[in-house]
Parts: C-alpha cells; structure tokens; sequence
C-alpha cells in the first residue's frame, strides 16, 4: 500500500521552469547542469523501457549533483535533483534503501521552497505529496489543496497540477469540477507537446469521468 502511494506521488510533477537571476558565473554553469538534469528526468518518464529510463534519471541525478554542488543556493539545481531522486525511487519501489531516498528526496524538495517559495514547480510537488500521503508520512489534505490551487491558477501550462487537483476534487464528490480540470490538463499536453504526460493525463480523465457517470447515476424506482 505504502509502495502504491508514493508511487502515485512521485509521478505528479508539474513541468513549469522557475525564473531566478544570474549573477554569477557559478550560477550559469549551475543553470546549465540543472538544466539538463530536468531534460534527463523528462526523457526518463518518456522512455518506456526500464534500462532507458533509469540510464536517464542515474545522468540526470550526477548532472544535478554536479549542479548542487556548484551553487547550493541555486533552487532549480535543487529541484532538478529532487526530480531524479523521486523517478529512480519510483522504479526501485520498496528496497532497503527506500526510506533513506524518500527522505533525501523531501529534503531536495523542501530546500527547493525554502530558497525560492515561489518556485511552481516545487510548490506543485509539495501539494501533490500533501494530498496523496497519508497523515504518518506528513500528509496534509488541505494544506495540499491550498498549494494545488495555487499553482493552477498562476500557472496556465501545469498539467500535473491540475491532474492532482483533479483526483482530490473527485474525492470531495465534486465530479464535475474534476473532469474539467483533468480535460483541461490533457488540453495542455497535447497542445504542448508534452508527451511525457499524455498516457497519465488521458488515464486520469478517463477515471474521472467513470466516476461522475457513475456517481450521477439513478436507478429506477
């Protein structure tokens, strides 16, 4: 059950960029790493072949370490490491090392927001932890929602956002606010190009609308 859930966590990341300034040399080569690194933790998700995807997010988490290391008050650099060490935890699923790297990868996430609490990306990540983990694990429903909404409505091309808030909405029973906003999310796949989050997109909004038919449905007397 645990593996289930942070399974479904992990795979809700928005796919947004922070804009932060450059002013240092430190900082480009930093930007630049951790750049890549979130080209390698897209490729990964793309990738349908398991060996392809961990090659991806293994390049992508030294590339964003190396990132880290350069500048450590960079937050996409953060970010970017939070991002492969969430996919790779996701192929591993339970293991010895499984608690360490969930860890790891909240810290990555957290410093993330602590150098820059505006960044949509991490801000979309953190709501879709809040809503999906349960209380022991520092799951908080509300507070999820709160940041959820948030990124969707200052971010008009988030997909996974809108896909978490979707699920939480289907919860609440209000289905058709759900479908809405999972419709939307696959809109925006499409429209962009990002092929990495049309199968989930798709799914999710194929679930939600069963769960509306379902829910509005009467049977006769």
């Amino acid at each position: 059950m645990l593996r289930k859930t942070l399974g479904i966590a992990l795979g809700l990341i928005v796919g947004g960029h922070a804009l932060l300034p450059m002013p240092s040399q430190a900082q480009v080569s930093a930007r630049h790493l951790a750049k890549e690194a979130l080209e390698e933790c897209d490729q990964g998700r793309a990738a349908t072949v398991r060996e392809a995807r961990l090659m991806h997010f293994q390049m992508g988490q030294a590339l964003a370490e190396q990132a880290v290391a350069l500048d450590q008050l960079y937050a996409d650099a953060h970010f970017s490491l939070f991002c492969n060490l969430g996919e790779i935890l996701r192929i591993d699923g339970e293991s010895v090392t499984a608690t360490f790297g969930f860890r790891r990868m909240m810290n990555e996430l957290d410093r993330t927001l602590e150098l820059n609490p505006g960044h949509l990306d991490a801000l979309s990540a953190k709501g879709t932890f809040l809503v999906k983990l349960p209380g022991v694990l520092g799951g908080d429903k509300e507070k999820g929602e709160q940041l959820l909404q948030q990124v969707v409505k200052r971010a008009p091309h988030a997909v996974n956002a809108r896909l978490a808030l979707a699920r939480v909405r289907c919860e609440r029973g209000r289905h058709q606010e759900a479908v809405t906003l999972a419709s939307d999310a696959l809109a925006i796949a499409r429209k962009h190009k990002r092929a990495e989050f049309i199968p989930e997109a798709r799914a999710t909004l194929q679930q939600l609308r069963t769960n509306a038919t379902t829910a509005s449905y009467k049977p006769p007397l």
